[in-house]
Parts: structure tokens; sequence; C-alpha cells
């Protein structure tokens, strides 16, 4: 059995009316292959979670916890995960203003169908990463975030927005390096994959921003591959044999020689397909 729960910053259930009809209860829904929750009237409150508990672990689930959030084929390690919805100041600045703000909500998980899983597909997307390791994955993580502001944290390149032409506030988040010159993205899968195709989605607010030349790519199995990259707003797509990884890491960036510190990736999307769970 599946379960949505709504929790404050105590991690206690909150109740109310799921509409005018209703009785109060607690903000909570069950289901064996498809949990929604509805609700009609519930501003959400500061330090405010959704609990998702799932009953096959692991396995693979189709989530949405936001209407502004694209649902989300998610791989989980664990029973329970938790989403902290982001209402601070300095979250919501990677976000869409309507994002997590009305008072009526629609939040689905499912189990994912078996082609959802086998598909060839982008298997580092996802809406729904946060900043910290939750037990899901994908996950992007990196050794440099600028200024720790969300508007530059590593999980905005896996989010799926593609708006490269300016830097900041949504809509144009992006993995900002804070100039350093050791930055390295690492995109977790949180099991073994099959990798062959690579694409890179750099932000090109010129000339505010620079770019990368050249960029590393490493893999769980120790193999390492190298490929040119070039000054231009569009996905930069490079393939190579098929990879057994358990994850992604992009380093060894090098910047071009010109007048801005300000290289950034705005997208990466690695593409394959998932190995059966056993």
């Amino acid at each position: 059995m599946m379960k949505i729960e709504l929790l404050n910053k105590d991690k206690e259930n909150i109740s109310g009316k799921f509409d005018h009809e209703k009785e109060h209860a607690p903000f909570m829904a069950q289901g064996k292959h498809l949990c929604t929750l509805g609700i009609k009237e519930y501003v959400y409150q500061m330090g405010d979670k959704i609990r998702v508990t799932v009953d096959e672990v692991p396995g693979y689930y189709m989530v949405q916890m936001d209407e502004t959030l694209a649902p989300s084929l998610l791989y989980f390690t664990q029973e329970e995960w938790l989403y902290e919805i982001p209402l601070t100041e300095n979250l919501r600045k990677s976000s869409v203003e309507t994002a997590f703000k009305s008072a009526r909500h629609s939040l689905t998980v499912r189990k994912a169908h078996p082609f959802e899983i086998s598909n060839y597909q982008n298997l580092s997307f996802n809406a729904h990463d946060q900043k910290e390791n939750s037990g899901v994955y994908p996950h992007a993580s990196a050794n440099v975030e600028t200024r720790d502001e969300s508007v530059f944290f590593a999980k905005n390149a896996i989010d799926g927005k593609c708006a490269n032409l300016s830097h900041g506030s949504y809509p144009f988040a992006s993995w900002g390096i804070n100039q350093q010159a050791d930055a390295e993205l690492t995109i977790d899968f949180g099991r073994y994959v099959e990798l062959d195709q690579l694409s890179l989605l750099f932000r090109c607010d010129f000339p505010h921003d620079s770019y990368w030349q050249s960029v590393e790519v490493t893999f769980s199995n120790g193999n390492c591959m190298s490929f040119d990259t070039e000054k231009q707003a569009e996905y930069q797509n490079f393939k190579f044999p098929t990879q057994q990884t358990t994850f992604i890491k992009l380093g060894h960036l090098n910047k071009a020689q010109d007048d801005s510190p300000f290289p950034a990736l705005t997208q990466i999307e690695v593409f394959g397909k998932n190995k059966p769970v056993q």
C-alpha cells in the first residue's frame, strides 16, 4: 500500500477538510497502485513536508507533488521519502511564483508501468530533486554551488527547464560554479544503468557568461571520456559506447580564455536504459 501525507515542521500530520462537504481529517491518501491526494483549501506553511510511503523497494514510481512540477520517474531505495516544500525565500527564487502557493493541491504517486521503466530515455531527469540526497534518484550534487543560492544549485541542471539566455531567478536557474576551477557535478542513479549518450546545454547569457571548450565525464566503472564543446545556446550531443554505471561525473571543465569568469550549465541529459530490478 502506498501513502501520501502532509506533515508540519514537527513532522506531525496536518488535518483539515479535503473539501467543504467532507469531515475534518488528516490530509492523507492511500492506494495500492495509484495514490492521489486532492485538497481544495489548504495553504502550505513554512516547514511543511510531504511524506510518501511506498511498499516495494527498490522500485520505480511516477510522482507529481505540485502542478508546476513535471511528473518524474523516480527510483526509490527506501520506503519513506520526505519532500520538503520549498517555501523559503532562497528556494522560491528558483521556482515559478505559483509553485506550492495555491490553496488547491493535487499530489500523485503511482507505480511505474513496465514500458516507462524499460524505455530508452533521459535517465537524469528529476523535477523533484532536492539539494540533499533524500533516498530517491536520480539526484544531482556538486562540490560547489555559487553562494549557496538555489538559483545555482546542482539540481537545476536536471529539472528539465531549458531557458538559458539569462541568469539568476526563474526561469533562468542553472548550476553555477562560483568561478571554481575544479568544479564537478555528479548525477547519482542509485542503481546500475546503461548509458550511451550525453547532452549538455550551457547557460548563454553573453557577454556576462563564459563557456567550456571541453569537459570530461567519469563513470563508476572507472572509464573516463573527454568531449570538445562549443559556444552555442543549443544542446550539444555526444554519443559513446554503452557504459554500465551507478553515476556520471562531469568535471575537468576547461573554460574559454575570454573576459567572463562565469561559465554555467543549464541542463544535462543522460540517455540510456534502466537495468531490470533484481
